[in-house]
Formats: C-alpha cells, sequence, structure tokens
C-alpha cells in the first residue's frame, strides 16, 4: 500500500508540468495528490506502531529453538556447595616452591672440600643443591572473619643438616629432619589482635634469615651460623599501634624441637617503627640448654620409641645462656637500604659452683653491617662486612677474632629465578682454615661463588 501512494505521488507530480494550461484539471490533480500525501502519513505511521513489535518477533525467529534441559545452567548450579567450599580454602592457600643451588671454589684448597663455618655453603668446587623447599601457608584473616592460620615448610637438601641433624641439641633429629617450620596461628580478639603461634618456627635472632631470594648476601653471616636457627613452642605478638609490637616466647630451647631438660626458655622482644623506612627489632633471649639426660640402651622391654631410652645426670648443668640481640633496617631512598646488627651471647655450663663444678662464662659479641642498592629493576649490589669476637672459643672451638667481608651481584633474569654472583673473604688473628695440606692451617679463606634460585608461587614478600 504504501509503495502504491508513493509511486500516486510521483506520477501526480510529473502530471503537473505536464498539464499547467488547465486551470481545472490543474486543480483536480492537486486535490487527488493531497489526498493521497494524508493517505500516506497515515500508514506511515502505523508502520512506526508497528515496528518493535516486528522486531522482537523477527529476533525471536532468528534465535536457535532449545529446550529447557539443553541450555546452559549457571555456574553456582555446576558446582556444588562442598566444591565450592574446598576453591574458596585454595584462595587463600598458597602453595609456594624454592630450588637453591650454587658452585662455590675456594682459593685455598682445602683438601676436603669443606668452606669452614659457612653454615650453607658448605663445599667447595662442587655443584650443590643448598636446599629444595615447599611452603604451604593458609594465613589468618580476622578481617574476613577467619581468626586461625597454619604454616608448614618442608626442606631437603644440605641447608637441612645445618638446620637439623645436630646430636648435641636434638636427641632425635631425624624425626623432624625435613620440617622446617610448622605452627598454627590464632589471632585471639584481645585489643588490635593478640597472634598467637603454636608448634616450630625460624628463630628471629638475627637480621639473616633462611630463604637466599630475601638476603642481601649468598652466602650467610658469622652470627647467623651461631645463633638460634630455630625454636619451638609458642609464641605472641601484640602491635599496640603502626609503631610498636612486642613478642613473647616460651620455647623448649635453642634448635630444639624436643626439650633436653626440663626448663624452658623465653625471648622478649620489641619492634619499633618510628616511620615507614625505619624498623629496629630488639630481642632478649634466656636460656638453658644444658642436657639432663643422655640417651640409655638399658630400659628393658618397655615399649618407648627409639631414642627416649634416657638416664639422668646427678647433678645436671644448670648455667643460663643469655643474648642481647638487635638489629635495625634503614630504607635511605627507593633503592638504597642499609642495616645494621649487634649481638652480646654469654653462656655458663654451671650457675653456681655445685659438688666443686664452676665454670667461667665463655660469650661472643661482635656485629654486620648491609647495603643493597637496587640499580635496574634486574640488577642489584649487596655489601656485608662483619666482626665476631669468639672468647673461650663457644662459636668456633677456639679463641679468635672472626671477620668477613662481602660483595654481591644480583641478575634477576625473570620473576622467580634469580642469579647472584659473590666473592667473599674470610679471615682470623689465628691460623684456622684449610689449606691443600692436612694440618696445615691458614688466617684466610677466599671463596667465590654463583647461586641460581628459583621459586614460585601466590606468597607474595619474604617468605
Amino acid at each position: 500500500m504504501t509503495f502504491r501512494c508513493a509511486l500516486t505521488v510521483l506520477f501526480l507530480a510529473a502530471s503537473l508540468h505536464a498539464q499547467t494550461a488547465d486551470p481545472q484539471q490543474l486543480q483536480h490533480r492537486v486535490d487527488e495528490l493531497q489526498s493521497e500525501v494524508q493517505e500516506l502519513k497515515s500508514e506511515i505511521a502505523e508502520i512506526k506502531k508497528l515496528l518493535p513489535a516486528a522486531n522482537s518477533a523477527a529476533l525471536s525467529s532468528a534465535a536457535p529453538r532449545t529446550s529447557p534441559a539443553a541450555s546452559t545452567p549457571p555456574v553456582s548450579q555446576v558446582i556444588s556447595s562442598d566444591d565450592r567450599a574446598n576453591l574458596d580454602f585454595l584462595h587463600d592457600t598458597t602453595i609456594n616452591v624454592m630450588l637453591d643451588s650454587y658452585y662455590a671454589y675456594n682459593f685455598n684448597h682445602p683438601y676436603n672440600r669443606v668452606n669452614l663455618l659457612r653454615p650453607y655453603d658448605v663445599l667447595s668446587n662442587n655443584i650443590s643443591i643448598n636446599q629444595a623447599d615447599l611452603v604451604v601457608e593458609h594465613a589468618p584473616d580476622p578481617s574476613a572473619g577467619r581468626r586461625w592460620g597454619a604454616r608448614l615448610d618442608l626442606q631437603f637438601g644440605q641447608a637441612t643438616d645445618t638446620l637439623q641433624g645436630n646430636p648435641t641439641n636434638e636427641a632425635r633429629p631425624q624425626i623432624y629432619r625435613n620440617i622446617f617450620q610448622a605452627y598454627g596461628t590464632y589471632v585471639a580478639p584481645v585489643g588490635s589482635g593478640l597472634t598467637i603461634d603454636v608448634g616450630k618456627w625460624a628463630s628471629s635472632l638475627g637480621i639473616e634469615g633462611n630463604y637466599t631470594k630475601d638476603q642481601v648476601n649468598y652466602s650467610r653471616a658469622f652470627f647467623f651460623d651461631f645463633l638460634p636457627f630455630y625454636h619451638a613452642g609458642v609464641r605472641a605478638n601484640y602491635k599496640f599501634n603502626s609503631k610498636l609490637a612486642v613478642n613473647y616466647w616460651l620455647v623448649n630451647g635453642t634448635n630444639q624441637t624436643e626439650a633436653t631438660n626440663a626448663f624452658k626458655d623465653e625471648l622478649f622482644g620489641l619492634v619499633v617503627t618510628p616511620n615507614k623506612s625505619v624498623t629496629w627489632t630488639i630481642n632478649y633471649y634466656l636460656g638453658q640448654d644444658n642436657a639432663d639426660r643422655v640417651l640409655s640402651n638399658n630400659c628393658g622391654n618397655v615399649p618407648l620409641q627409639p631414642g627416649l631410652c634416657s638416664t639422668p645426670i646427678r647433678p645436671a648443668p644448670d648455667g643460663r645462656t643469655h643474648i642481647f640481640d638487635s638489629y635495625v633496617t634503614w630504607q635511605a631512598t627507593k633503592n638504597l637500604s642499609l642495616s645494621a646488627e649487634g649481638d652480646y651471647f654469654i653462656s655458663r655450663v654451671w650457675r653456681e659452683p655445685t659438688n666443686g663444678n664452676s665454670s667461667a662464662p665463655a660469650h661472643v659479641d661482635g656485629g654486620a653491617a648491609y647495603a643493597r642498592y637496587q640499580l635496574t629493576p634486574k640488577i642489584a649490589l649487596g655489601a656485608r662486612g662483619e666482626y665476631l669476637s669468639d672468647h673461650n672459643g663457644l662459636f668456633s672451638g677456639v679463641d679468635q677474632s672472626l671477620k668477613e667481608t662481602t660483595l654481591t651481584y644480583d641478575y634477576q633474569l625473570a620473576d622467580g629465578f634469580l642469579m647472584r654472583y659473590e666473592w667473599r673473604r674470610d679471615f682470623s688473628n689465628r691460623p684456622y682454615f684449610y689449606s691443600d695440606t692436612v694440618n696445615v692451617l691458614r688466617k684466610d679463606q677466599n671463596t667465590a661463588t654463583v647461586g641460581l634460585v628459583w621459586w614460585f608461587g601466590r606468597k607474595q614478600g619474604s617468605w
């Protein structure tokens, strides 16, 4: 109908030009034209009213016809409530892996290929696996209503024998050898939140830690090797505000998952953060680490686990250990970080003369300074200087003064892959370090090390 009206209008318009000489015919044609135009307007108005319904019908006819059973259900209907709970749990859990390997060359050419006083880079001229780690953590989140959490660090490799395996400290080290950390956490609703950990954790005595990627240098300082590596027991942390936090520990001993005596060691600590660029930690540790029993094979047929048969020592040494430890870190600029550590360690075998037994205190004191500069996002330089005075040979077995300087070059090839090059010089005021000849000692020890560290996982920051 609309097409016909349009043709009529065009025909009438053409006729006007052809018949302009007859006024009556012209008027007749004009009346017809006005009538056709009015009819055309009415039809256009009707079409506009029908247009939305027509489009909707066209879309419906174009859509594929499927039965309700064939339609895709919502995701919430595909995943069961149990599966959703598991996914939510894993969403807040980090699973992290690290592999730390190295090659060290000792310029003394030690006959036994041993780098003395090195807790981790223990071998010379050897491609070594320092440690392989698996870290699983489900941290508490009080803001989300979850006040509990847990962490497990499993460790394998050379570092494992340093951290776990000394029968002087552990009666049964084989049980815990690969468990570096294992503790549960609860944040009690006290003030801003009282964090309580129960289990085994890495010691915070001393500024250096276990994971190489988080340290300034590849090798560890003398004081890392000397101070405790771990503790087992219960610890609490309370933050009064953004500037002050306090720590308290009650533990079995130093480097003791199972206690070797009835005494419980304690730590009292402060963490002061005067501003965003400075963090200062102050620790005092009181311990008693002399065993009050020795392993025995005279328990008869009593069903005991291996290593639990023992005979008491009477009288048992009761001398105390006191550790004063403090370290501070200053983020001087965006790229420059400076740190310093000071330690005083004193220990006695006996507190007072008992049955003729008495002992003079043995002590170790000294400190270390660190600097790290981030040249580019991939390149960093690190340095450490350290002095340790070992009175009566409490650390090294020889009364001596030990010093070391270390320079480190970092190149991070990718996120999670670090190459670390290191030059280190250890020296003493007495001949102490191995040489290429048995029973011939030197006053210094120089090493060059290349470390390769890989890690991945969702845990951010330091491990």
